[in-house]
Formats: structure tokens, sequence, C-alpha cells
């Protein structure tokens, strides 16, 4: 007698097509649709931005037009839905107490990371800006300098240039940075030297830890000849950088921005004595 084998149960191909995963209800389905989608959110998000700056002051409207103009097409989008979400952020509007000294903070984006734990620090004794824009390489600060400076008086103003700047042949490098620490003297402010935050080896980026180490030491020579006070912020964030910089990355953890801001801050108390 033949063994009964187990009973096969096949279900036709409609039914198993039908009983496949489907995106939920609303999510797009293709490219096509996700760009679709995508650009009616960011319709939705330019609609309630611009109504926002339309009811804002005179000059909070100003600060909202030079941000349009410099921020770029990657921080400019992340600003706009930070603003419309009442989001606090490096680049809000300062109103300054004019019984207190005005501070500008100019750097790429380690600096716009440190620029809230520097203001939390400097509260009441400091009105702390920063460059509207994500600051970049020393030729961007030759094309941006005269917006970022602006048109008011600075006591102080602390500033770095040196990760974008770490393929920039180190004699370019240095005459650039000259360029800017001429002009910056000239508005009367004490100036400060941050030295470049480390990075790591990243050989597909391009990226080496001995290029920030190379120009920290070209800046230093020039601020040395420039009689400018240097904030080191690579020799005080170097022994943490383990629990304070994100794991092959040149950016750092919040723990890591609110100890580069209580550094910075101290820089510029000292400073204003």
């Amino acid at each position: 007698m033949k063994p009964t084998l187990p009973a096969i149960f096949i279900l036709p191909v409609f039914a198993l097509s039908q009983t496949s995963a489907r995106p939920p209800a609303g999510e797009p389905t293709n490219a096509a649709e996700a760009a679709a989608q995508k650009a009616k959110e960011d319709a939705v998000i330019e609609e309630r931005y611009q109504a926002l700056v339309a009811a804002l002051p005179p000059d909070q409207q100003a600060w909202e037009r030079t941000l349009q103009d410099q921020l770029g097409s990657f921080y400019l989008p992340l600003h706009k839905r930070a603003r419309i979400a009442g989001q606090s952020t490096a680049w809000d509007f300062v109103q300054d107490d004019p019984r207190l000294p005005r501070v500008l903070l100019i750097g790429d984006s380690v600096s716009r990371g440190y620029t809230q734990a520097v203001r939390t620090a400097l509260a009441g004794k400091a009105n702390v800006h920063r460059a509207p824009a994500n600051c970049g390489p020393t030729a961007s600060g030759i094309k941006n300098i005269e917006v970022w400076l602006g048109g008011g008086r600075w006591d102080v103003i602390h500033f770095n240039f040196g990760i974008h700047d770490r393929n920039t042949p180190v004699d370019e490098y240095t005459g650039r940075l000259d360029q800017l620490v001429a002009r910056m003297k000239q508005t009367g402010a004490r100036l400060i030297w941050a030295s470049t935050t480390p990075i790591p080896d990243d050989p597909p980026k391009k990226q080496a830890s001995a290029s920030v180490v190379e120009r920290n030491k070209a800046a230093a020579a020039l601020m040395t000849r420039h009689g400018i006070a240097t904030d080191d912020l690579f020799a005080a964030i170097t022994p943490r950088l383990a629990d304070m910089q994100n794991p092959n990355d040149v950016h750092f953890t919040t723990k890591g921005y609110e100890f580069l801001g209580e550094v910075v801050a101290k820089s510029i108390r000292a400073a204003l004595k």
C-alpha cells in the first residue's frame, strides 16, 4: 500500500499577488510619484515660509533674505522647515541688547554646531551672531566676507577656516586667510582664530588627518604675525574624540558641541575683558 502524501495546496498566481505587501495608502509606489509628492510637500513648506516671512518686521525680513541668498541648496530647505516648525537654530535672528557687546562667529558646519551652545554660555553677557552661511573654504570667505560682516559694529569676531581647505595648497590657504584677517581687522573688533578640529583619515573623500595639523600650524604662524589670539579647539577636543566625535566623521555629538561651545565662550569672555 502506497503511503499517503500530505495534501499540498497551491494558491493561484493571482491570489499570491493579492497577498503580497503593498505600500500603505498614500505612500508613493514609484519614483515619479515620490517626486510629485515631495514637490507638493515642498510647495506647502514654501507657502508657509513665505507667509511667515511676510509677517516679520523689516529687519527680520532682511535677515531672511540674506539667508536665502547664502544658505544654498542643502541648508536653506532645512532652515525653512525649522522656521515654520518654530525651532531655534544657529541662524536665528538675533535681537541685540544694546547694553551688551556684539560677537560674530564665522566658520563651517562645526561652527554651526556649537553656535547654540555659545549663545547659552554667553546669555546676558553678549549678543552672539553667526555668519549667514556654512562658510566653507577661504575662497568662499574672500567672496562673501562683506555680506558676513554686514553693516554693524563688532566687538569680537571668532573665526575659522580649515576643514574645507584640507586639500588647498598651504600657500594659497594662508594667502587667502591673510586677506581675510586684514579685512576683519579693519572692523576694529578683537579677533580670535579658532584652530581647526581634528578630522579622520578617509581616502575616498580625499581626507587626511595630517592636512588639518599642517594647516593649523601654518595658520598659527600667521596669527602670531598679526598678533591675534588663538582658541585652540584642536587641542581641547582631541583627548575627547572617542566620546565626542561621530565615528568616521568630522562632526561631533551633542555632547561634543556643548563642550566646544563652552571652550569658545571662554575665549570670547577673555577677549571681552
